[in-house]
Parts: structure tokens; C-alpha cells; sequence
């Protein structure tokens, strides 16, 4: 997966774009590998067959997916999952959910704006409480809130 990603980021860098995240899914038979892309403002199609196409001719080429497989590029979207910790920064600014294994000041879900990412911890400003750090290790599942 390291080639893959790395072409992902080069492609996807050198069109002005992020790579957000890589997925493989599906089984041998029909593997789905699934790119995230996003820049400010947000992602076009255009955007997105672009990396698409430039994507598949480099693999291809390179054969650094053996066989056959699908491969979708899109934007992470608006209540995209928290997964990795480059994620938790560079969403810095926006709303998320996030929801811990274990309690921290008496909490298992805590909502406010992302504020970073240190030493292993996510930062979150919630509003009129003050900032909340808790422990990547410690999260359950975290998602981007949608904002209108």
C-alpha cells in the first residue's frame, strides 16, 4: 500500500490537491482501492477524474496493483469518519463528533471544533467549555459534523 500511496500524493500534490486517504476494499476477485482527495473549496468532478486518470496510467505502468481492480477517486465529504492523525489536523476548523472508549472528565462524546493535533492527542475547542485534549488511543470513533 505505500507505493499506491505514494503515487496517490504525488498525483494528487501535484494537481493542488490533498490526499486525504487510501482504502482498499473488496476481496481479491474485485478490489475496490477508494483515493480521498480535497482541497479549499472543496473538490470538483473534474478534480477527481483528473486524479482518477492520471492515477490509473501511473499504476498501470508501474504494475504496483497486480491484477484487476476499481479504482474511485472523490472528496472525503461532509461527515467524512476521523480515522488517521493527519486527518485530525488537517480538518483543524471544523466541527466533529467524537466518541471515546473510555471516559474523560466523566464524557464519552464530546462535540466541538477541531484544534489540532499533538503528541499523539486530538485537541478539540468546545465552545464555551475551553479545549479538550484527548488521546488518539482513546477514541472510539470520530466523524467530521456537516455545517450549512
Amino acid at each position: 500500500m505505500g507505493k499506491i500511496e505514494a503515487i496517490a500524493e504525488r498525483v494528487a500534490s501535484g494537481e493542488g490537491l490533498t490526499l486525504i486517504d487510501i482504502e482498499l476494499k473488496g476481496g481479491r476477485s474485485n478490489p475496490l482501492l477508494r483515493v480521498y482527495i480535497d482541497k479549499p473549496g472543496g473538490v470538483s468532478h473534474a478534480d477527481c477524474a483528473l486524479v482518477s486518470e492520471q492515477m490509473s496510467a501511473i499504476l498501470d505502468v508501474e504494475d504496483a496493483f497486480p491484477g484487476s481492480y476499481l479504482l474511485e477517486v472523490s472528496s472525503p465529504g461532509l461527515d467524512r469518519k476521523l480515522v488517521k492523525p493527519r486527518e485530525y489536523a488537517y480538518f483543524a476548523g471544523r466541527r466533529a463528533r467524537v466518541v471515546l472508549r473510555e471516559p474523560v472528565a466523566d464524557r464519552k462524546v464530546f462535540e466541538g471544533r477541531l484544534a489540532g493535533f499533538e503528541e499523539g492527542r486530538v485537541k478539540l475547542d468546545l465552545d464555551n467549555e475551553g479545549i479538550a485534549e484527548v488521546e488518539l488511543s482513546n477514541i472510539l470513533k470520530a466523524k467530521l459534523l456537516p455545517e450549512l
